[in-house]
């Protein structure tokens, strides 16, 4: 796994493992295509519902040949809320929030058709930097962020449901895709339209003793995606 500044979620003190599954939140009601980063009131579409319960009964399913989830959280943004929440009923389990997987800071958060404001002059200087980003939150900081709540959460459920405890946290594309960047020792500055991060998406990061061990990817509700409309960054 990936060595770097951004310290390892490890768990040395305690030999257990435990999988941390990240899912991005479904399809977002906005017909005007805005990047609403952490602006509030963004929740979801009919679709977007439809993907919420596509994804509970996934972990529903495997709940019931075994594999259940011990924890759920989910970031305070109401279209993470509002995907946590049939997984919550399906499951029996309390949402808890958690900040610290929330969605990332972007200075073109409320603007609609962000290319066509990149022609503009005064925007310029927020492009200097693409490798930190310099239009918002560093994706080392993202990074860090995600992996407290990750070593967090994971060691709560092991010493609650001991080894092998399972975690779903709904977060947001960006932070749980240079997360996993950082996992795969890959770098963290990347082409949006490069992320493998699909609404609804499962990223499982794997915990043992010495942190993120392995990642996997899956897409319960595939077959919904045609239907959806997302925004690079959203």
């Amino acid at each position: 796994m990936a060595s770097s500044s951004i310290p390892v979620p490890g768990a040395a003190s305690r030999p257990a493992s435990a999988t941390v599954h990240m899912v991005r939140h479904g399809e977002v009601e906005n017909p005007e295509k805005v990047l609403y980063g952490r602006l509030p009131g963004y929740g979801l579409s009919a679709l977007g519902r439809r993907m919420a319960d596509g994804v509970a009964e996934h972990f529903g399913r495997r709940a019931d040949a075994g594999r259940p989830v011990h924890l759920l959280a989910a970031s305070p943004l109401l279209r993470a809320q509002q995907t946590a929440a049939p997984i919550a009923e399906r499951l029996d389990l309390e949402i808890v929030g958690e900040d610290r997987v929330l969605e990332a800071e972007n200075a073109f958060e409320g603007l609609s058709n962000v290319r066509r404001h990149l022609r503009s002059p005064r925007r310029w200087p927020l492009l200097v930097n693409p490798l930190r980003p310099s239009w918002g939150e560093p994706y080392t900081q993202q990074v860090s962020r995600v992996l407290a709540a990750v070593k967090d959460l994971s060691d709560q459920a092991v010493a609650e449901h001991g080894d092998g405890a399972e975690v779903v946290v709904v977060s947001h594309q960006l932070p749980i895709w240079v997360t996993r960047l950082w996992a795969e020792d890959r770098r963290l500055w990347h082409d949006p339209r490069s992320r493998e991060c699909s609404l609804t998406s499962i990223t499982s990061l794997h915990v043992g003793p010495d942190g993120v061990e392995a990642v996997s990817y899956e897409e319960p509700n595939r077959e919904l995606l045609k239907d959806a409309t997302a925004l690079p960054g959203a």
